[in-house]
């Protein structure tokens, strides 16, 4: 690996961090985050680190749907700001060294979008068959997702005269790829948002996108939906070669290797580690480190230009879905005792510090281990200051409180009064007065200084994001040891689960000789936190670790001058 390729493949060594213009900052005073006060944050997101900023929503919508029921996928909604907004934006957050990606939901629309609207005025309608449509619902059919909201993924329109299908919520009505024309029409809008300067997207529940069981003859009309994936991938790094498309898909190792292109790597360029997160919180749950290792090691084999985006917890619930029964209850009683924290039977409402109690050895262990894991960190917004939630608010909007940014009026989100907030303050010991950026700043102790050092650690060691991984062996089932290698550069991460101190012992002998060095230098490991040194002896070594402790070490000299 050259230091040229993490710049032609730059989504391999990214920091990613994803916010919701809606609760950011609100420019103009009116209770709402927008495009102008966004860009008045985008220095601050150049001094965390950030490399790229993924932006949920911000088109046009009824807002039924927290902006993800869209009724113009070409426009920016008014409330948030304009085009000239946007433009700005992007500009800056390139001149910070920020490229940005933006959310592509394109399995529905809303039902207020005009192409539902012709489609449902009458039969002939020309954007009929842009939408799914049935004169009785299948007999078999899925449970829905949202079961608290839905009982069916089918709804009778009386103006239509038939049943259209909704995967998600009734309002939010499916497209039917199976018609040329959406297919086209999906092309355009991604070449409309990479001509004004966006570097790709995150594409929703991408399965979903490419589902055709509900369409009368769609595996005859669309016999191979992941061609059609192919080919927007084609389009996309036609249009800008440095594009890249990060999937939501939330499936089996067998379906998420599909969904990248199996060996060819020709679908999505990134994927969400669904499975890796969910075995994370049962190894936080247990104290022990194995539940995650599995799943590390069950990611299959692909093309070398794709990536894994690793995550602690995302905008949506945090499902446990992947979890058997009995392991979802341990996390739930871990976590998530009190029934208002849960959600669909299947997963949590809350956000990290809160469900740790707020102890900084495991928030700080855990985000320790997230950018050393191979694979692309993603943050959510907050998550760099220790964010809690609002269960008052209730769902998947628990998480989607309004930025911290101060201790003053309404955590310096906004001027407006309360009342106006697009969503309400987290309250209580993880509220603005207690956590924000501005006394964070201040306090080189803190969380936020915490994670600068991470993101700027991560970004100096290249192994991270491109080595090749391997599992450690050794006795301790509460530690994580692996490491990541690349050329002759080796970087080794230990992490502690359990909350008791102990001594890793490691056996480096072909590690301590990939990194060999004429002057030496592989006979010790480097904390490239605190500069300490552990002396190897043939290979051997042993490496004290705190309660809840983690170390990067480097196997020989520090040479990164961070």
């Amino acid at each position: 690996m050259k230091v040229s390729d993490t710049s032609d493949l730059w989504w391999k060594s990214a920091v990613m961090y994803c916010l919701d213009v809606e609760t950011y900052l609100d420019g103009d005073g009116d209770g709402i985050g927008d495009l102008g006060g966004l860009a008045t944050r985008l220095d601050y997101l150049a001094e965390l680190g950030v490399t790229c900023l993924w932006l949920m929503p911000f088109y046009p919508s009824p807002d039924r749907d927290d902006g993800y029921d869209i009724t113009d996928f070409y426009g920016v909604d008014r409330r948030l700001g304009h085009f000239g907004d946007f433009v700005e934006v992007i500009r800056i957050a390139r001149d910070r060294g920020m490229r940005v990606i933006v959310d592509l939901v394109v399995n529905h629309t809303s039902d207020q979008h005009p192409w539902f609207k012709a489609a449902r005025s009458s039969p002939d309608s020309p954007f009929r068959d842009y939408y799914v449509w049935r004169d009785e619902p299948p007999k078999n059919q899925p449970a829905p997702v949202f079961p608290d909201q839905e009982t069916s993924d089918w709804q009778y329109d009386e103006k239509a005269g038939q049943y259209y299908q909704h995967v998600f919520y009734r309002q939010q009505p499916d497209l039917n790829i199976t018609d040329e024309r959406v297919r086209d029409e999906i092309a355009k809008v991604i070449g409309f948002w990479l001509q004004l300067g966006v570097s790709g997207f995150r594409i929703d529940a991408v399965p979903f996108l490419l589902q055709t069981d509900g369409i009368i003859d769609g595996s005859r009309r669309l016999p191979d939906p992941h061609a059609y994936l192919r080919s927007l991938r084609s389009f996309l790094n036609r249009r800008a070669g440095e594009g890249i498309f990060l999937g939501e898909v939330n499936l089996s190792r067998e379906g998420q290797n599909e969904f990248f292109g199996g060996a060819e790597g020709d679908e999505l360029t990134m994927q969400f580690d669904f499975i890796s997160m969910q075995n994370l919180y049962l190894s936080l749950a247990r104290g022990d480190a194995r539940p995650l290792v599995k799943a590390l090691l069950s990611r299959p084999e692909g093309s070398p230009d794709i990536q894994w985006a690793n995550f602690v917890r995302n905008h949506d619930e945090l499902t446990l879905d992947k979890l058997t029964t009995e392991e979802r209850d341990e996390v739930f009683a871990a976590f998530g005792p009190e029934e208002r924290m849960q959600v669909y039977g299947r997963g949590l409402i809350r956000r990290l510090p809160p469900m740790l109690d707020g102890d900084p050895r495991r928030i700080r262990m855990v985000y320790s281990l997230l950018f050393s894991l191979p694979g692309t960190p993603v943050l959510f917004y907050g998550e760099e200051i220790g964010m809690g939630e609002n269960l008052d608010i209730g769902g998947r909007m628990s998480v989607r409180t309004p930025m911290q940014w101060s201790s003053g009026r309404n955590g310096g989100f906004s001027t407006a009064r309360k009342s106006r907030l697009r969503n309400p303050l987290t309250e209580g010991g993880f509220g603005p007065e207690h956590v924000n950026v501005a006394q964070q700043r201040r306090d080189p102790d803190s969380l936020l200084q915490f994670m600068r050092t991470l993101i700027r650690h991560y970004r100096n060691e290249r192994e991270l994001g491109w080595g090749a991984f391997e599992v450690l062996d050794q006795p301790d089932a509460a530690v994580l040891a692996h490491s990541l290698t690349s050329g002759d550069r080796v970087l080794i991460a230990l992490h502690n689960f359990g909350s008791e101190p102990r001594e890793v012992q490691l056996a480096l002998g072909g590690a301590a000789r990939d990194a060999g060095a004429d002057d030496g230098s592989a006979d010790r490991l480097t904390d490239l936190f605190t500069g300490e040194e552990f002396a190897l002896d043939r290979g051997r070594v042993g490496v004290p670790l705190d309660g809840y402790g983690y170390r990067w070490l480097r196997l020989g000299a520090d040479d990164d001058p961070a």
